[in-house]
């Protein structure tokens, strides 16, 4: 267990050595996110462990206690850690380095804030296009839905296919407002698809088929125009693929601090 500054000092150390990392970019709050996820995902900081307090996390990063308590904030809402009353905090997820690896750097917080937003537009997009579509929205849906279908044969990414596939959600709703509002957040979003994809990847050829399924689920709620089915699945979607960035080892936990970890992949 990684406790005393000195061991946080050379946690952080060798995180920040890894090739490509220069944590430049994004807010305070979130370089410290990531440097502290850096930590947890290279084990320096394992699954289990009590997290060092804020004392010395405050000390050996050089920031605030306001600081440093959004970045643990963030942890704690993508399920990295937990806070148990009266003992602490304690990691029960180490997420996979590739997280690092394959986001940019400083993006990692901003491209969890970007799932929350798509779970919101998104979800009520697709609450309209059930009530709305058009035959030619369905052809542009399912043509969407097929080249994803090539792209898992052919071992390929398939993020402009994603991508089309939510964007003709956004259409078919009838309301030019949801795309707009999309389109404001399209390299964000591009990144987190981005992200998500390449992880998966990594994975059993069964994990793509699943955010397939996801897919599918949602093509199915709007043909059948059912509005509450197809918001409910396009929401779980997009929370799933927030919850898959930060899969990893998990910690058995006391009952009292076990958290809801959504559809797996």
């Amino acid at each position: 267990m990684a406790t005393g500054k000195r061991q946080i000092d050379d946690a952080s150390a060798a995180s920040d050595r890894r090739p490509g990392r220069l944590l430049r970019d994004g807010t305070l709050p979130d370089r410290v996110f990531e440097r502290i996820l850096a930590m947890i995902a290279d084990g320096a900081i394992a699954v289990g462990d009590k997290m060092p307090s804020e004392h010395e996390l405050c000390s050996a990063l050089e920031v605030s206690r306001p600081v440093l308590r959004q970045a643990l904030k963030q942890l704690r809402a993508d399920d990295v850690i937990v806070s148990r009353q009266g003992s602490g905090s304690y990691v029960v997820r180490r997420p996979e380095r590739a997280i690092l690896d394959f986001a940019p750097v400083g993006s990692v917080a901003d491209i969890q804030r970007t799932f929350e937003f798509r779970a919101a537009i998104e979800g009520e997009a697709a609450y309209l296009a059930a009530l709305r579509r058009t035959d030619p929205d369905m052809l542009r849906l399912k043509a969407a839905l097929r080249e994803l279908d090539r792209c898992i044969e052919a071992g390929e990414l398939g993020v402009d296919a994603d991508e089309n596939f939510h964007v003709a959600v956004c259409e078919a709703s009838d309301n030019r407002y949801f795309t707009i509002a999309r389109t404001s957040m399209k390299a964000n979003i591009l990144t987190g698809m981005n992200l998500t994809r390449n992880l998966s990847l990594t994975k059993p050829r069964e994990r793509l088929e699943l955010v397939q399924k996801e897919h599918y689920a949602i093509f199915e709620a709007i043909r059948d125009k059912n509005p509450a089915v197809a918001r409910n699945a396009m929401r779980s979607h997009v929370e799933n693929a927030r919850k898959r960035v930060f899969e990893g080892n998990i910690a058995a936990v006391e009952p009292q601090a076990q958290f809801q970890t959504g559809v797996r992949k």
